[in-house]
């Protein structure tokens, strides 16, 4: 029977190990670093290609009860203007919805999917990988630790597993093994704020948006349904994350997603952001916490596959968070990897194949990211029109806002019509193995 590693028990790892026990792999072991997978982070958006596997994997359902479907993205110039709007999701004519959702809860129905199907001791949480070694064979001896082992004596261990995949995120230990000398994720000079906060529904908007110009950015959704008693006592859950420039930067935290600040630090430079009924400043007054990250992504790599190890998600290819592509893109790795897996009996063969069909596109997502992807629109009805305008059409003309959506699009395929010809990761006959 292969053995499968995964190290990492996020959202990557999680839906790689789901991918992999729906294709016939029961042998499986998730190592995670952490004492315990617990809920942390902020919202994120789940694209329709996405969510087409999480489908297949039989968690829409679970995931309805805990998100919103997605069915408007608005974007405003920082004065308010109105820079267009775009139907996401079902309203966009995709067979699945765009999912707005808490990282926590979909954490917690994958690890839940994970613990009920492959069995609670598929996920060993307090080790981490502290080194990988490729025997000639391409097999990995993984060197693990216990977080809480003092030193390296007695605590330490070895593994062989057949196959090793890097699910460890950004700072992954398997990419460092692989590529020693990388150093640190590198910064792009913007500063990134992250929280939820618990605002009455009538003032959350029903809409996604994104605002700014071309130093400064918000984005605003909500990813709960109103709860509460009826009327205006009703409550959703929104997600924000506020972006710009900063000459503050210490190299710890680097690429650590849970830096707590206050609110405070930064409430003021977005006073009097207001876009149709929703108020930042609201949203940020109703916070109780917030985290602080750099903006960092790491360098498209030129392989990710070394014998019988390879990478998925941000250890593969950590993106700007823009787009909505980071959680999206590692879940459709996990499931293509998994097809790979089920598809080519010789695992090196797998790996490479898995490689051969994403790397490229994830490669130029990168290279999209740090262009400002889709985004740029705001920067662009800045620089035309830095101080407002009346009607958007004498600023950018809509076939060229089409044109950059539809591109994006395109680079993630996650257009309509590739989209809705279905999962091209379902596997016929699952592999046993």
């Amino acid at each position: 029977m292969t053995h499968i590693m995964i190290a990492g028990g996020g959202i990557a790892g999680l839906t790689a190990a789901l991918s992999l026990h729906a294709a016939g792999f029961d042998r499986i072991t998730v190592v995670e670093a952490a004492r315990e997978i617990q809920p942390l982070g902020a919202g994120l958006n789940i694209m329709p290609n996405a969510v087409r596997e999480l489908d297949a994997l039989g968690l829409l359902g679970r995931l309805d009860e805990c998100s919103v479907r997605t069915r408007e993205l608005r974007y405003y110039h920082r004065g308010g203007g109105l820079i267009s709007r775009e139907p996401r999701g079902l309203a966009a004519g995709y067979r699945w919805p765009q999912l707005s959702i808490h990282r926590g809860d979909l954490q917690r129905v994958l690890a839940d999917a994970v613990r009920e199907r492959l069995g609670s001791d598929a996920v060993v949480a307090g080790v981490r990988v502290d080194g990988v070694e490729t025997s000639p064979d391409g097999r990995a001896r993984v060197l693990l630790a216990h977080r809480d082992a003092r030193g390296r004596g007695g605590a330490a261990a070895s593994l062989e597993p057949d196959v090793l995949i890097g699910a460890d995120g950004i700072r992954s230990a398997v990419r460092a093994a692989l590529n020693p000398g990388e150093g640190e994720p590198p910064w792009n000079g913007m500063l990134v704020w992250r929280g939820v906060s618990r605002v009455p529904a009538h003032r959350a908007g029903t809409f996604m948006f994104i605002a700014g110009d071309d130093r400064q950015k918000a984005v605003v959704y909500p990813m709960t349904h109103p709860t509460g008693p009826a009327g205006r006592d009703r409550h959703v859950l929104v997600n924000w994350a506020l972006a710009m420039p900063s000459t503050e930067l210490t190299d710890a935290g680097r690429g650590d997603w849970n830096r707590p600040v206050p609110v405070a630090k930064f409430a003021h430079h977005y006073a009097g952001w207001e876009f149709d009924g929703v108020s930042v400043p609201e949203i940020l007054a109703a916070a109780d916490r917030a985290f602080e990250y750099p903006m960092v992504d790491r360098e498209p790599l030129a392989r990710w596959t070394h014998g019988r190890t390879t990478l998925i998600g941000d250890a593969a290819h950590a993106m700007y968070p823009i787009g909505s592509n980071g959680a999206t893109q590692s879940i459709v790795d996990a499931r293509a990897l998994a097809h790979a897996m089920a598809t080519h009996p010789d695992r090196a063969e797998a790996l490479t194949a898995y490689e051969t069909g994403r790397r490229p596109a994830m490669t130029e997502l990168q290279r999209a990211n740090r262009r400002q992807g889709p985004e740029v629109v705001i920067s662009l009805a800045h620089a035309r029109a830095p101080g407002g305008f009346t009607d958007i059409a004498d600023v950018i003309a809509p076939s060229e806002l089409a044109e950059i959506a539809a591109r994006y699009a395109a680079t993630g395929a996650f257009d309509p019509e590739t989209v809705n010809a279905g999962s091209p990761y379902e596997v016929p006959q699952p592999a046993r193995g």
